[in-house]
């Protein structure tokens, strides 16, 4: 195989993967796919935490197994060699005959990275590594944070007028988005972990924070958090009342980058920040923010500031966005970006 050929066959990988994302928490989403004289002969990927991961997947769908003799498996993140809920799967490469194993990106988890690697190796398999890495990579951001870290991928999201603001009137309804952005903003939702939002969000907009309208997603709900300073939240609102309400978190007095931390613990590798103003803005001062998802709506409205906060000081001191991605979405534009393409392990385990 030349790199062409490796190159394609680890893109159907990745699509093999992206089915997985945002079932699989804490785990991976991952892709497998098995190749043989050339052509795919099977295909797989990890469904849900604690189910068989991506290699095993594809080795099972072989119409035989002894078709995997001498075949190459594509795969988009290093094979595990560990015991954890599954058994290794280079265990399973290595006794299935597999000849080449090409993977994308190498296990973030600082303990285990290169290992599969080498034990395959040892058992006669040649691995080639670091095809399409950077695509690979970027399909599980917030694991690759929450592995190294303990912290999950921080995103903020709202919805905003051209002029930064979020204004609702009395009685006229939530929404300066429209509905094909708030479409698009429920997909996303369906990707995370959690989502929060701050105490006067409730109070005032009594939001469900559920994921609907995404076909296979509505039945994997994100934790709903809501962080409060004196704790007076309705007991009508949705959070508390719904057919969910178990999925509800409320931390009282807590800092932000506390209540990460123990969202971390609970297994949360993506957390979204919906609202309101103060918390995003509380975020990126602190600057815990990791990336911005904002939905531009064309009006101009007045009101109050969409972040609020302290803010920069000055233009020297402002966060600077990278990877900055604009795309059209009915009649709002949609604006993409990370805030920081590293994070340090030090400084998220404070």
């Amino acid at each position: 195989m030349n790199l062409a050929d490796d190159e394609k066959f680890m893109r159907l990988a990745l699509r093999e993967a992206a089915k997985g994302i945002g079932r699989t928490s804490p785990n991976p989403a991952v892709g497998a796919v098995i190749v043989k004289g050339g052509r795919v002969i099977a295909k797989g990927w990890h469904r849900c935490a604690g189910g068989p991961h991506a290699e095993i997947e594809a080795l099972h769908a072989l119409k035989r197994p002894a078709l995997a003799r001498g075949a190459t498996i594509y795969v988009t993140l290093e094979p595990c060699c560990t015991h954890g809920r599954t058994p290794p799967c280079t265990d399973a490469i290595t006794e299935a005959g597999i000849a080449r194993v090409v993977v994308g990106a190498t296990d973030p988890n600082p303990k285990h990275a290169g290992r599969g690697f080498a034990v395959l190796k040892k058992a006669g398999v040649a691995v080639t590594a670091g095809i399409l890495a950077e695509q690979c990579a970027a399909l599980n951001a917030g694991f690759n944070k929450w592995i190294a870290t303990g912290m999950p991928l921080v995103i903020a999201k709202a919805g905003l007028s051209l002029d930064g603001r979020l204004t609702r009137p009395p009685g006229e309804g939530p929404w300066l988005t429209c509905e094909k952005s708030r479409a698009d903003a429920m997909r996303l939702r369906a990707q995370v972990d959690a989502i929060l939002v701050g105490a006067g969000t409730v109070r005032v907009d009594n939001p469900r924070l559920t994921v609907r309208g995404v076909r296979g997603a509505e039945a994997r709900q994100p934790w709903r958090v809501v962080l409060t300073r004196g704790g007076r939240l309705p007991k009508h609102a949705h959070l508390f009342s719904d057919a969910h309400r178990g999925r509800t978190l409320v931390f009282r007095g807590k800092p932000l980058r506390a209540v990460l931390r123990d969202l971390g613990r609970r297994g949360c590798t993506s957390v979204m920040i919906e609202g309101g103003g103060t918390l995003l803005g509380s975020a990126f001062d602190a600057r815990l923010v990791d990336r911005v998802h904002f939905y531009l709506a064309p009006l101009l409205c007045g009101g109050p500031d969409a972040i609020a906060g302290r803010g920069a000081g000055s233009t020297r001191d402002a966060l600077r966005l990278q990877n900055v991605v604009f795309r059209k979405v009915g009649s709002d534009l949609r604006m993409t970006a990370d805030v920081r393409l590293a994070f340090s392990t030090a400084d998220e385990r404070r």
